[in-house]
């Protein structure tokens, strides 16, 4: 049985039309840093599923063949629900602005949106620095008034 992928919000009609060529990829990575995304974090032991009583939340990553730490996001908690039943820990998670999460990534992480979906993408850690590098030089430069 064939599943037909439907977007759900902004980010994943732009993910399908970048996919589909109908969106230049370089765009559709600079539109990416002001999107939402859904972090899974581990649960801790509290009587609230889902509740985070420390401020160190601990997101989900998974390791590549290669050894790669690849931290693991979505376009929405709805997409996440059947990833994350191999990972029972991780019933929590984060809505974040992905140039937030790439403030706080560390070096040498690849990062999968949507592993498992038909429409998500792998970026190696030599990508995610160049985003990195995008987001911090985007900041530093001074909004045009119009």
């Amino acid at each position: 049985m064939e599943h037909t992928f439907i977007a759900h919000n902004d980010l994943e009609e732009k993910l399908v039309a970048a996919q589909e060529g109908r969106l230049d990829s370089d765009v559709f990575m600079q539109q990416l840093l002001d999107q939402q995304l859904f972090m899974p974090v581990q649960d801790e032991a509290s009587e609230i599923q889902g509740f985070q009583r420390s401020t160190k939340a601990k997101p989900l990553s998974i390791e590549a063949e290669d050894g790669t730490q690849v931290l693991v996001l979505f376009t929405s908690p709805e997409r996440a629900k059947l990833f994350i039943q191999d990972f029972p820990d991780y019933g929590g998670g984060l809505l974040s602005d992905f140039s937030w999460i790439l403030e706080r990534i560390g070096s040498g992480v690849g990062i999968a949106i949507n592993p498992g979906i038909e429409f998500g993408i792998d970026l190696e850690p030599d990508m995610v620095m160049q985003m990195i590098h995008l987001n911090t030089s985007r900041k530093e430069q001074p909004q045009a008034s119009s």
